[in-house]
This record gives structure tokens, sequence and C-alpha cells, in this order.
């Protein structure tokens, strides 16, 4: 079996060190960009005191394609991705931080990636802070709801007119949180382009710091 490319890739590490008991945030980018561009997020957030890791994919990218194209296009790309996400989770759980106290933020494809492993592994999480994102799939994917989230705290904005993640993605992923029983906020910002507005981080700042 092929070696998981990302794990051989350098991840970012905040500066405060992991207390068992404490919360923990796993950070992950977009295509095209590095752990970097997470951890400015998180700066911008500005929550001290917040642990976190920011890994890194392969080539910059966690898989090849569009999220929304047949997913077996992206295979076995998303697989490691997800495998690499997982093994993040693991480290901190290790280090005595419970999942209910994990949340998982990402941008643009790192936001699908968030979005696709919180509902591949449902239960209590910290929060799962989708910024310009939803569920990987093509159009007309029907996903069961049978997990249950016990109203983890989710966040999914998208401008109306995304180049890269449509609104009705976004939307439809909501839709299926709340099935979940997840605490849904759900914004849209019109005009806005392919970036992390300022009413993102002041959300994604209430939500964390009750993390």
């Amino acid at each position: 079996m092929p070696l998981n490319p990302h794990l051989g890739e350098t991840e970012l590490r905040s500066p405060t060190k992991v207390r068992p008991g404490g919360a923990a945030a796993v950070l992950i980018h977009g295509r095209g960009q590095r752990p970097q561009f997470m951890v400015d997020i998180a700066l911008r957030i500005g929550l001290p005191d917040l642990v976190y890791v920011a890994p890194c994919a392969a080539g910059d990218s966690w898989y090849p394609s569009r999220f929304t194209d047949p997913v077996e296009i992206n295979q076995p790309d998303l697989d490691w991705a997800l495998e690499r996400i997982q093994l993040a989770v693991n480290e901190f759980e290790v280090q005595g931080i419970a999942r209910a106290r994990i949340a998982l933020v990402g941008f643009s494809q790192g936001a699908c990636l968030a979005s696709e492993f919180v509902y591949r592994n449902s239960g209590r999480w910290g929060a799962l802070i989708a910024l310009t994102g939803g569920l990987i799939g093509p159009q007309g994917t029907s996903w069961g709801c049978d997990g249950n989230l016990a109203s983890t705290p989710v966040f999914l904005g998208n401008g109306d007119m995304d180049p890269w993640v449509p609104l009705w993605r976004t939307r439809e992923t909501a839709e299926v949180f709340r099935s979940m029983g997840g605490a849904v906020v759900e914004r849209t910002y019109p005009g806005r382009g392919h970036e992390v507005c300022d009413d993102e981080v002041a959300v994604a700042r209430d939500i964390l710091a009750n993390v």
C-alpha cells in the first residue's frame, strides 16, 4: 500500500502547551496554501491560550479534484487526508484532551475536509468551524443522518457567489448537521470574495472561547 504523503510534511504548532482537560484545535488549510494561513486566522481570532496544530498537505493540496466531483476521483488522497486529521486528533486525546474539547477549523478545501471528518466521526466535538466549505460529494449526494453530533457547535460561512464552494452545498451541509443534532450557525456574505471576513472571525472567536 502506498504511504500517506501527508505524514512527512511539517506541521505548525501553537506556542501554548497542552494542558490535560484543556481545549485544542486542528487547523486545516485550503488548496494552494500552507499551515501558516490557518495560523494567521488563529491570530486574527485572538485566543492566546488556544492550543492548536496545523497539519500540512503534501503539494499544498489535500486531494486533487473539486470537492463536488465524484468521491472516487479524489481517492486515495481523500482517505489519506482524513487519516492525517485523525492522527492530529489522536495526539490531543493521548495528551488528555477529550473530543468534546477539540475543535476542527478549516478554510476552503480545509473546511470541506473538516466537515467530512466530523460527519464521518459523529459525536460531541468542541466545535466545527467551516469557513467556506461543505460536505464532500457530487451534486445529488444523499447523506444519512444517523450519527449524533450531540449539540456540537457548528459554524458554516460562505459568500453567495464563491467560485470554488457553491452556496447550495454549504446550505445542504448545514441541514445535514442540523439533522444530526448539531447546534448550527449558518451565515451568507453577499459579494464576499474567497476569503475569511471579520464577521466569521468574530463568530469563530465566540465559539472557540466556549470550547
